[in-house]
């Protein structure tokens, strides 16, 4: 690496901004790779692997740590710790970086940031790890299933505990290690713009990896690409960054020329983007409208600049509290969307920092701000129209116990299918989502 930017002081920089001041890693490190675009692209994917690596592996790392060193990570400096984590990551995780150099960038960053007096434990902790590490045990599967299972795949035991009382041994341990695994960027085509075919042979020719997604219409994933911003096709808005298990909520939904459809919960905007899109292509020339709502000016500006990017007409970005009902638009809506605020615990593979900082309380009060949500919502949708509502997560209290509740309490509606999508490696995030009908002779 030949830049005079420390790396590894930039991975401090992530890490300290996630763990010690709670800031979100993907939008961290984001940031942190726009702003330092010039560096090559070995240099970035140092930046990015190791930054999102120690995240993903902070449980295990932290266990191994505590193995090797009389200070325990809690009780650390918020420095030190970082440093240790990003060390021990590399140690494991990066065979092609000496372990020696490791160890002696760790000290030197230590140093630089005032330590000079732990300078020789972190020197020791990171060199017994490095002559260890073959000899490093987990806690027994069979008489600590939950606890092996947390370490090994660093994932909090309330959890694993959550997923083990609705699925077995096996699809849990499956979605675990989905989540560890390396997943490919998920794309959805503006088909307003390209084609397939154009734009698979636009981006081949610039040295990315493209895979056909065989079961979504339309998507693609992407691998070994720099940076996204660079994209030629990205920045004409030919394509959308978008999960293909989100993509469903507009397959479901079948929306029909000329229909008005309402996001409540929008930002960044993929879902609506992807209905106007599709009433766009309408083969009678009715484009229909998507109204497009969420919280903050902050939201709605997100929104706005993808609205901008794919060059669509037909939608319109609005700031509103989905809490709240708006009587204007009191069954007005063909469709409405509510991809509620969730857990969160589907995409942990692409946001592992949630896993910390989600608690089982979170959960309930999301379950209930949804219940509000939905309750509020659902009298936009007119008779015979569709409410589509999903998240995120796998949690039952989150997904089908609020559809249970909601059609008890909304007679007038009906379901129509829903699914529960667990993550698959390479392939998708974990997702809920359920397609309800309001009846045809609902009259508020």
């Amino acid at each position: 690496m030949t830049t005079d930017v420390n790396l590894r002081e930039l991975v401090l920089e992530i890490l300290l901004a996630v763990t010690r001041d709670g800031e979100y890693s993907h939008t961290v490190i984001r940031e942190m790779l726009e702003k330092y675009q010039y560096l090559d692209k070995q240099e970035r994917s140092f930046l990015k692997r190791v930054s999102e690596g120690t995240l993903e592996q902070m449980i295990w790392i932290d266990y191994v740590i505590n193995q090797f060193s009389s200070v325990k990570v809690n009780k650390m400096k918020p420095q030190i710790r970082c440093i240790l984590r990003s060390g021990v990551y590399e140690l494991n995780f990066m065979d092609s970086i000496p372990a020696s150099a490791t160890c002696n960038e760790a000290v030197k960053l230590a140093q630089k940031k005032g330590f000079h007096r732990l300078k020789g434990f972190v020197n020791g902790v990171l060199r017994g790890i490095s002559r260890n590490l073959n000899q490093i045990s987990l806690p027994d599967a069979g008489q600590e299933q939950i606890r092996y299972l947390s370490i090994r795949y660093s994932v909090p035991e309330w959890i694993i505990e959550l997923w083990r009382n609705s699925y077995s041994l096996e699809e849990t341990e499956r979605m675990l290690q989905t989540f560890l695994g390396e997943t490919p960027t998920s794309v959805r085509i503006n088909p307003l713009k390209t084609t397939q075919a154009e734009l698979k042979a636009e981006l081949t020719a610039q040295g990315i990896t493209v895979i056909d997604n065989e079961t979504t219409p339309g998507a693609l994933y992407l691998k070994h690409y720099d940076f996204l911003g660079k994209i030629p096709a990205f920045q004409e808005g030919k394509f959308y960054v978008q999960d293909a298990s989100s993509m469903q909520v507009a397959l479901w939904a079948e929306p029909k020329p000329g229909d008005f459809v309402m996001d409540v919960c929008a930002a960044p905007g993929g879902k609506s983007i992807q209905m106007a899109e599709m009433l766009w292509s309408a083969e009678n020339g009715e484009s229909g409208m998507v109204e497009a709502r969420d919280l903050t000016e902050y939201k709605v500006s997100l929104i706005e600049e993808n609205i901008a990017r794919c060059g669509l007409l037909n939608i319109r970005a609005v700031q509103a509290d989905a809490r709240v009902f708006d009587e204007t638009k009191a069954e007005k809506a063909d469709i409405v969307i509510a991809d509620l605020p969730c857990s969160g615990l589907g995409v942990l593979g692409r946001k592992p920092d949630i896993k910390y900082r989600i608690t089982p309380e979170d959960c309930r009060e999301l379950g209930a701000l949804q219940r509000e949500i939905l309750h509020t919502v659902q009298q936009y949708v007119k008779p015979q129209g569709v409410l589509m509502y999903s998240t995120c997560t796998i949690n039952p209290m989150e997904n089908e116990e609020n559809v249970r509740w909601f059609l008890k309490e909304h007679p007038q509606f009906e379901l129509e299918r829903q699914q529960q999508i667990l993550p698959e490696k390479g392939k998708n995030d974990g997702f809920f989502l359920a397609k309800l009908r309001k009846e045809a002779s609902h009259i508020i």
